[in-house]
Parts: C-alpha cells; structure tokens; sequence
C-alpha cells in the first residue's frame, strides 16, 4: 500500500467517524456481534493459521486466543448499554444545586498495533474496546505470524467497510512511521517490546497522542518455604511454557527459598514430563519457536548456566525444549533481557530481603507471583514489589478476568486495558456540570471584598 493510498484510507476513516454513525447504542452492538459470528465462523481457519505460526494446539488456541476474544465480546455486549450509560458523581457545597455527571465519548480514528506471540487475542481484544467506545479503526497485524495475520484479514474485511476498520499490512518499522509521522490518531495502542515501544511513544508525543503500551518485563515469581510446592510447579510450568514461553506475562525467572530449592526443581522437572512427555518436540500440548532470529537469540541463553533439564533445540523445527537453568551469573544477558521462550532460570534466597535485591535490578516488571500459604507473606510480598499486576498462588491467569485491569507501569508499559477498562481506554470521559437558573445568588459575583470568610465557609 503506497503512502498516497494509505493517507486517503486515513482521510476516509475520519470522515466516516465525523458522521456520528459510529456512535450510537445499536451500531455499536452490531459491530461486536459482526466481529463475534466472524471469529467463529473463521475458528477453524483460525486454528490451522495458529498452528502453522506457532504450533498451537486447538485447545491452547481457543483459551489463549479466539475464546479468549469471544469472552470478551460477550462481556461487552452484556454491558455495553451500562458503560455508554452517563454516570452521575456527587457535587460538592460550592457549586450547590448543581448536578455532575461523566459522559464517555468516542476518540475518534485509533491505530491498534499487534504482536506475534498472541496474534489474534493482542489485536482482537483491544478492537472489542474500541468498536464498545464507539471508534473508527487501524488494525496493524504482526508480519511475522504472517499466516495468522492473512485470515485475521479475511475475517476483518468481510465483515466491515474499510471506512471502519482499515487492516493494514506491511513491515512494521515502515508503515507505522508512515502512518504515525504524517497523520494524527486519536489514540495509539501498542503491544509488543519495550524497545519498539519507546519508538511509538515518541512518534506519538511529537503530535501528543495518547498511548497505551503493553510491554514485556522480567516477571519474577517467588517460591517462599510453606508453598505448596506440587501445586506451585504446576501451575508454573503450564503458564512458563505455554506457547513455548513466548509469552508477555510468563514467569521469566524463580526465586525459590533453599530449604526447597531441590524439592522444587524435582517437581518442576516432574511436571515437565507430565506436560510435555521426554520427546516435546512431538508433543500435540507443546508448540514452537515464531522465527529464526528468535532461536538464535533464546539458544544463545543455554550457554549461561548449568543445565538441570532439557536444552535440546533443532533450527530447521524451530524447537527448544523446555529448559531449567541455575547457577546464572547476575551480569548474564538473559538477566538483564526479557527471556521470551522456554527457558526458565532457577535462584535459591534465604530471606526476602535478598531475593527483592534480585527482582530490584528489573524493576516495574509486567506481573509478579508469589506462591505462599502466609498471609503475612503474601502482603509483604505484594506491598514491596511494584509491578503491572499479580497472582497469590497462581500464575498469568490474572488476565483473564476482564473484572481487572491488565497493564503494566515503567518500562514494562502504561494504561490499561480488558472489560469496563479496554472501554475507558478509548473513550474520553467527559466531565459535565449541569445547574439551574432558578438559583443565582449575588455571593457568586463582584464585589467580593468582605466575602473571604463566607468563601472559606464552602470552599474547603
């Protein structure tokens, strides 16, 4: 698509945003109904694509991808009337007898960015947000699940006008400054690596765009002495190497306490083979590596520690096999990078103190998790490690509850998104204040002099 062509595409965008007809109750409806009947009716093309990109099975896909979108339609088709709905606040003495009240309304033109790892779900779940507020839309699928991205096209094409929602492809690094450099969205939603997300960010303060960016981060989790520790290994192995660990909020390393260390990494590795059987590679429950540079970067992190299981990769298969590590040094690159695959790093501590001296040097990571049975604990935990979001003896399912907002804070991201949130992400909340006539005392109006007490009366 040539820059010319693309740019009139924008224009178009707006001029059918300009209409209104984007913001009644009905056509918002509608449009989310549209977009439900045609991620089912393309499931199956869904499933194949998903499985040619990353080898995920059906069952992965639908609780990670498609039904994880559909959940969210329902969500917001359930609740869209109450959102849209103004919502009435308190008024305080000094502007007494009026009324308040915050009015949601439509952005206007927002750029939806996607990435590779969860190609449908990352770029379908903040549509539903932006077709709930009433927007007209630019989807920017990841090129590198390039087999995934040709059906989300198909389904987002036969479904809606262009005027509407515009599907653009092309090399990200290209057509997202071509975009954003000659043309001024409303709102720009962005995930994907911290490094292109500092791009994004600048490309939109130059025009004070308003961003969210979902980012990546160093998710630590931590294994305290009174864990259950079956339990525990569990539910990290399903989350760390669910899509081969290319996941934004997997566990990217375990702190476990050392009078469990052993125990733990012997469930662990007992909980690996439970999944993902002593061949993973030809295991329908485990998937793959997205491309080369990927495998090149993640083989690289087996030479910094000592092998406690796995380590097994093929090129030509993109395959790394799950993979447990210790005995990392603190200056290793993989401790100072997201690790994004199926490698898991394995810490002893002895006291918190010194395992939050660990998970200090990658603050603000996307999500953080404790496993514990201590109440105790688990606030201590949670009130001294500052993070996106986070789970009490579980892992990564926190976003899947459209009831909380999903996001992160530093350079693991900012803004939020999921349910109610993803509507108030792109909407404007209009503040409006409503007053009578029929009240209109002289106190309000010069002269003023003599009235400083009467005014610290109300004002206060």
């Amino acid at each position: 698509m040539g820059n010319e062509k693309l740019l009139s595409d924008l224009d178009r965008l707006r001029a059918n945003f300009q209409t209104g007809v984007t913001k009644s109750y009905s056509f918002r409806r509608e449009q989310l109904r549209k977009l439900k009947d045609a991620v089912l009716q393309y499931e199956d093309a869904l499933f194949a694509a998903l499985d040619t990109d990353l080898k995920k099975s059906r069952e992965e896909a639908w609780v990670t991808e498609t039904g994880f979108v559909v959940s969210e339609i329902n969500a917001a088709l359930k609740h869209l009337r109450h959102w849209m709905n103004p919502q009435k606040v308190k008024t305080n003495l000094v502007n007494f007898p009026s009324s308040s009240y915050v009015m949601p309304e439509p952005l206007g033109v927002v750029l939806i960015i996607g990435p590779w790892n969860y190609p449908l779900q990352l770029l379908l779940t903040p549509l539903v947000g932006a077709i709930a507020s009433g927007n007209c839309v630019v989807l920017k699928p990841s090129e590198f699940a390039s087999a995934t991205a040709a059906v989300i096209k198909e389904l987002i094409e036969s479904s809606f006008p262009k005027e509407y929602i515009l599907y653009v492809e092309g090399e990200g690094a290209q057509i997202v400054p071509a975009m954003m450099n000659n043309y001024r969205f409303d709102h720009v939603f962005y995930t994907g690596s911290t490094s292109v997300g500092r791009n994004v960010y600048k490309m939109a303060a130059d025009k004070l765009v308003p961003v969210t960016l979902e980012l990546g981060g160093k998710s630590p989790c931590v294994v305290e002495e009174d864990a259950n520790l079956k339990v525990a290994a569990r539910r990290i192995t399903v989350a760390k190497f669910s899509n081969a660990g290319q996941m934004c909020v997997a566990p990217d390393y375990v702190l476990v306490h050392d009078s469990k260390k052993r125990q733990f990494i012997e469930a662990l590795t007992q909980s690996l083979l439970q999944f993902f059987s002593e061949e993973p590679e030809y295991n329908y429950n485990y998937g793959k590596i997205i491309n080369e540079k990927q495998f090149d970067r993640l083989s690289g992190y087996l030479k910094e520690g000592s092998l406690l299981h796995g380590g097994r990769t093929n090129r030509e298969t993109l395959f790394i096999e799950p993979t447990i590590l210790e005995d990392i040094p603190p200056e290793s690159s993989m401790m100072h990078e997201e690790i994004f695959g199926p490698i898991l790093p394995i810490f002893g501590f002895t006291n918190a103190a010194d395992a939050k001296q660990l998970v200090d040097k990658n603050p603000n990571p996307l999500a953080f998790y404790v496993f514990t049975d201590s109440k105790e604990k688990e606030r201590w935990w949670l009130e001294n490690i500052p993070a996106g979001g986070a789970c009490v003896n579980n892992v990564s399912w926190h976003l899947t509850n459209h009831n909380l907002p999903f996001g992160g804070r530093g350079t693991s991201g900012m803004g939020y998104y999921h349910g109610k949130f993803s509507f108030d992400t792109f909407s404007h909340l209009k503040a409006v204040l409503k007053t009578p006539t029929w009240f209109d005392p002289n106190v309000k109006y010069p002269p003023f002099k003599g009235k400083l007490s009467l005014f610290k009366k109300i004002i206060r």
